[in-house]
Protein backbone atom coordinates (compact mmCIF):
# COMPACT_ATOMS: atom_id res chain seq x y z
CA UNK A 1 0.00 0.00 0.00
CA UNK A 2 1.15 3.40 -1.00
CA UNK A 3 1.53 6.21 1.71
CA UNK A 4 0.09 9.86 0.91
CA UNK A 5 2.03 12.96 1.98
CA UNK A 6 1.11 16.71 2.10
CA UNK A 7 2.95 19.30 1.42
CA UNK A 8 2.82 22.47 4.13
CA UNK A 9 3.75 26.00 4.66
CA UNK A 10 4.24 27.20 8.23
CA UNK A 11 4.51 31.07 9.30
CA UNK A 12 5.79 32.85 12.19
CA UNK A 13 2.69 35.45 13.68
CA UNK A 14 4.68 38.31 12.04
CA UNK A 15 5.20 36.73 8.53
CA UNK A 16 8.37 37.08 8.26
CA UNK A 17 9.91 33.51 7.91
CA UNK A 18 8.19 30.53 6.23
CA UNK A 19 9.24 26.99 6.84
CA UNK A 20 7.96 24.35 3.84
CA UNK A 21 7.66 20.57 4.71
CA UNK A 22 6.06 17.55 3.33
CA UNK A 23 4.20 14.54 5.89
CA UNK A 24 2.24 11.65 5.85
CA UNK A 25 0.20 13.27 8.92
CA UNK A 26 -0.58 16.71 8.61
CA UNK A 27 -1.73 17.10 12.09
CA UNK A 28 0.48 15.19 13.58
CA UNK A 29 3.41 17.29 12.00
CA UNK A 30 1.70 21.14 12.78
CA UNK A 31 1.08 19.94 16.67
CA UNK A 32 5.14 19.40 16.43
CA UNK A 33 5.98 22.50 15.09
CA UNK A 34 3.23 24.40 17.03
CA UNK A 35 4.45 23.03 20.60
CA UNK A 36 8.32 23.58 19.26
CA UNK A 37 8.92 19.64 19.96
CA UNK A 38 12.17 20.03 18.31
CA UNK A 39 13.19 23.14 20.03
CA UNK A 40 16.74 23.10 17.91
CA UNK A 41 14.58 23.32 15.10
CA UNK A 42 14.63 26.21 12.11
CA UNK A 43 10.65 26.28 12.88
CA UNK A 44 11.15 26.75 16.52
CA UNK A 45 14.08 29.22 16.61
CA UNK A 46 12.06 31.13 13.87
CA UNK A 47 8.84 30.73 15.57
CA UNK A 48 7.30 28.82 12.90
CA UNK A 49 3.67 27.96 14.43
CA UNK A 50 0.55 28.75 11.97
CA UNK A 51 -0.22 26.67 9.89
CA UNK A 52 -1.23 29.11 6.23
CA UNK A 53 -1.10 26.25 3.73
CA UNK A 54 -1.26 22.76 2.48
CA UNK A 55 -1.33 20.48 -0.34
CA UNK A 56 -2.10 17.02 -0.55
CA UNK A 57 -0.92 13.86 -2.73
CA UNK A 58 -2.39 10.66 -3.30
CA UNK A 59 1.32 8.98 -3.14
CA UNK A 60 4.64 10.66 -1.30
CA UNK A 61 6.74 10.75 -3.95
CA UNK A 62 4.47 13.78 -5.49
CA UNK A 63 4.78 15.45 -2.47
CA UNK A 64 8.16 15.25 -2.05
CA UNK A 65 8.96 16.67 -5.29
CA UNK A 66 6.30 19.38 -4.78
CA UNK A 67 8.34 20.22 -0.92
CA UNK A 68 11.64 20.29 -3.24
CA UNK A 69 10.17 23.07 -6.01
CA UNK A 70 8.64 25.10 -3.47
CA UNK A 71 11.55 25.42 -1.67
CA UNK A 72 13.84 26.28 -5.00
CA UNK A 73 11.02 28.87 -5.53
CA UNK A 74 10.97 32.36 -4.27
CA UNK A 75 9.20 33.91 -1.35
CA UNK A 76 7.00 35.81 -3.44
CA UNK A 77 5.72 32.62 -5.16
CA UNK A 78 5.23 31.20 -1.41
CA UNK A 79 3.12 34.21 -0.83
CA UNK A 80 1.27 34.08 -3.94
CA UNK A 81 0.63 30.59 -3.19
CA UNK A 82 -0.69 30.77 0.15
CA UNK A 83 -2.90 33.37 -1.10
CA UNK A 84 -4.51 31.72 -3.23
CA UNK A 85 -6.28 29.19 -0.60
CA UNK A 86 -5.43 31.41 2.42
CA UNK A 87 -6.26 35.30 1.52
CA UNK A 88 -6.34 36.32 5.03
CA UNK A 89 -3.36 34.34 5.70
CA UNK A 90 -4.77 33.26 8.97
CA UNK A 91 -3.88 30.08 11.13
CA UNK A 92 -5.48 26.58 9.17
CA UNK A 93 -4.62 24.40 12.21
CA UNK A 94 -7.91 24.23 13.96
CA UNK A 95 -10.08 23.90 10.73
CA UNK A 96 -7.51 21.40 9.34
CA UNK A 97 -6.98 19.56 12.75
CA UNK A 98 -10.68 20.14 14.47
CA UNK A 99 -8.73 20.84 17.74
Amino acid sequence: MEKSGTVYIMSSPNRTTLYVGVTSDLCGRVWKHRTKFYPDSFSAKYNCVMLVYYQSFQHIEDAIGEEKRLKGGSRKQKDDLIFSINPAYIDLWESVCGL
